[in-house]
């Protein structure tokens, strides 16, 4: 089907949300609560990373259950690296935010993003969590500002599939790559559907959007994609809810791509014609990760020779140079491994434009793969030597 989101964007029926400023960040929201008017299905994919933060493994275990209703969130310090201590203090936001909607502590799910390293204030932790049930409402986007660390834009989406919505709030503009990003995304549906065909459903969007994803091809401590489906509108199709994912999924990537740190440009990349799909995903994410590639889609410049590189460079990946092509913005640019005679000044003009698509054909096999990123700008060094302290 054809993705038609709301505009603007609305939480599910049964779903509401609130944000406040409780003090983690010099200004702005910094704190958000999600809560479902009853419990419901629950998947979640976690970070891969060897040093998961508190949130992260207290949220592990509690997913076992298949079972949340709600979600309390902070932004500014991810409550990682923090010991014992900070793994009481997940389990002190879960509570005390249960408390205050009144539910079960364990249908309360806790994630934390920001600086690495720092204990959480939890005296204004609380006193934020306490003052959110009087600001629930229905506005997504209010939740969304809540959670943001260096994102410009509070990033929200839904649409409605048959008579329920699906809604997905998210956050992420750095420490972005597959298993899973900087991101907390959140799925919000008055679907009804259980637990393991939920997870089933998230794990498949999520393959072909956030693993596809890539700013700084660094994986964050703290990344979680969770979902939570009430039923109170009753069963739908499996088949159109699960459309309803994907399309979101790859609407809430391609926004936290857009929005990564610095970035001017959305960067996508195509890759047919590989050895399989494995190595033609391969490929695609070396082209998007490449500081070489970026610079080429910030710049301007038609330096297409650093897309052969990025393809060569994948030794492990099989390439046969003179069946190699490639296309930027639609104009070919390489054919049978060597550079074509294109109008340069055409490629330049087409390379302002706000998103960039490279499409590489090897000619090996059937393979096929995607990769999403940004270009990288002096931004991106600017917004991280002074992340810790601003």
């Amino acid at each position: 089907m054809t993705a038609s989101f709301d505009r603007p964007p609305r939480l599910p029926s049964g779903f509401r949300c609130a944000s406040v400023h409780c003090g983690l960040k010099p200004k702005d929201p910094d704190l958000a609560l999600f809560l479902a008017d009853r419990p419901g299905s629950a998947a979640g994919l976690f970070t891969r990373n060897h040093f998961p933060g508190a949130p992260i493994v207290q949220g592990r275990e509690q997913m076992v259950s298949g079972r949340l209703q709600g979600v309390i969130v902070n932004a500014g310090i991810s409550n990682v690296a923090t010991g014992s201590r900070g793994l009481a203090d997940a389990r002190t936001m879960r509570e005390v935010a249960a408390r205050a909607v009144e539910i079960d502590p364990e249908l309360m799910l806790v994630g934390s993003t920001g600086v690495i390293g720092r204990p959480l204030p939890m005296d204004r932790v609380e006193a934020g969590i306490r003052k959110l049930p009087e600001r629930l409402g229905d506005d997504p986007l209010e939740g969304a500002r809540g959670i943001m660390t260096t994102d410009r834009v509070p990033k929200a989406f839904s649409m409605v599939v048959g008579e329920s919505r699906v809604t997905v709030v998210g956050k992420g503009a750095g420490m972005i790559a597959p298993n899973l990003a900087t991101m907390l995304v959140y799925f919000f549906t008055d679907a009804e559907v259980d637990p393991k065909s939920l997870d089933g459903i998230l794990r498949r969007s999520a393959e072909e959007s956030f693993q596809l994803l890539s700013v700084d091809t660094d994986t964050s401590t703290s990344d979680m994609v969770v979902a939570l489906a009430s039923g109170r509108a009753g069963p739908v199709e499996h088949g159109a809810l699960e459309e309803a994912f994907r399309s979101l999924s790859l609407q809430m990537a391609e926004a936290v791509g857009r929005d990564g740190e610095g970035a001017t440009k959305l960067l996508r990349i195509e890759v047919a014609g590989a050895a399989d799909a494995v190595e033609a995903r391969r490929i695609a994410r070396a082209i998007a990760e490449s500081p070489l590639v970026k610079t080429m889609a910030y710049g301007r410049d038609p330096n297409v020779g650093r897309i052969l590189m990025a393809v060569g460079k994948c030794v492990e990946c099989r390439v046969v140079p003179e069946r190699v092509r490639a296309q930027v913005q639609g104009v070919e640019v390489i054919r049978e491994g060597v550079r074509v005679d294109f109008d340069e000044s055409r490629v330049r003009e087409l390379l302002g434009r706000d998103e960039v698509e490279i499409q590489v054909s090897l000619d090996v096999g059937e393979g096929e793969g995607r990769a999403i990123g940004c270009d990288l700008t002096e931004g991106y060094i600017e917004e991280n030597t002074a992340y810790a302290s601003s």
